[in-house]
């Protein structure tokens, strides 16, 4: 059924939209929040321009679509916003979040439904941009041998090796997620089914050698990164992205230093994967 209160704008055929017609700083209706949903469910990420939000209609938006949950190793700049993962890069930054492609938090044991990316600065001279890939679309190319291999496999994510000491701060004493999911996960409201590995999270797959396990996950990652999966998102200041975690990988790209990039994140919760 065709939107009645937005206007969606495919970005590529097989991943990623524009909505048109929202102000996301005012509480959605039911009609609107059902449509932006649909829109989310049906392109896997979506993007929205000139939104002016504060923090608390950040939050507002995010929890219409779920309970927000907070990273487990980001510092908490905004004192009062436990739920608000700041995203900044400039010229003091050694790293960036997102650098690799990577679904968010795919170590915890319910990693997020999606998170919701908003800019208010961006790079002057151009840069930043979000890549996502589509992992329906993933599995959906694999060849029928690879998929039946790996269907039933599990792996495992770790986050110890991404978080310790990546932030700055103590960590001495603190443990991260490590979770075992299935290679091949059925989107609970879709039906679909889409690669849940991804080259920053996943350590190994269960049952199998390292030397087997490292030889088809590095396969897996490189189908992952085809560029015909992926839509480009580039940014202007007050664009907002929204990703469904449980079906798309994303990457940030860092091509901008020493110039500055500053937004707010926040992440909604989700369940385990089956």
């Amino acid at each position: 059924m065709d939107a009645q209160t937005i206007e969606i704008r495919k970005s590529t055929p097989h991943i990623g939209a524009e909505v048109l017609g929202v102000d996301l700083s005012e509480p959605l209706g039911n009609q609107q929040f059902q449509e932006v949903h649909d829109a989310l469910m049906d392109h896997q990420v979506i993007f929205f321009r000139d939104q002016k939000l504060s923090v608390e209609q950040h939050k507002a938006f995010g929890r219409r679509f779920g309970k927000l949950v907070a990273h487990p190793a980001a510092p908490r700049l905004l004192a009062d916003h436990p739920e608000i993962f700041v995203i900044k890069a400039d010229a003091k930054s050694e790293r960036v979040a997102g650098e690799d492609w990577h679904s968010d938090v795919s170590c915890d044991p319910e990693p997020p439904m999606g998170s919701i990316l908003y800019l208010t600065e961006v790079p002057p001279d151009g840069g930043g941009d979000t890549m996502f890939a589509s992992m329906y679309l993933a599995y959906q190319t694999l060849s029928e041998p690879i998929r039946k291999l790996i269907d039933g496999l599990t792996a495992i994510h770790d986050g110890e090796h991404v978080y310790r000491g990546r932030y700055g701060v103590d960590d001495r004493g603190k443990t991260f997620p490590r979770s075992e999911h299935p290679i091949v996960r059925t989107h609970p409201v879709t039906g679909k089914k889409g690669l849940f590995v991804n080259r920053t999270f996943t350590t190994r797959i269960v049952g199998l050698s390292r030397n087997e396990s490292d030889a088809i996950l590095e396969m897996l990652y490189r189908h992952v990164e085809t560029p015909e999966f992926c839509v480009r998102f580039r940014w202007q200041p007050n664009s907002i992205a929204f990703w469904d975690n449980r079906c798309v990988q994303h990457q940030a790209l860092w091509d901008y230093y020493p110039n500055r990039r500053y937004g707010h994140r926040v992440t909604i919760a989700g369940d385990r994967p089956y």
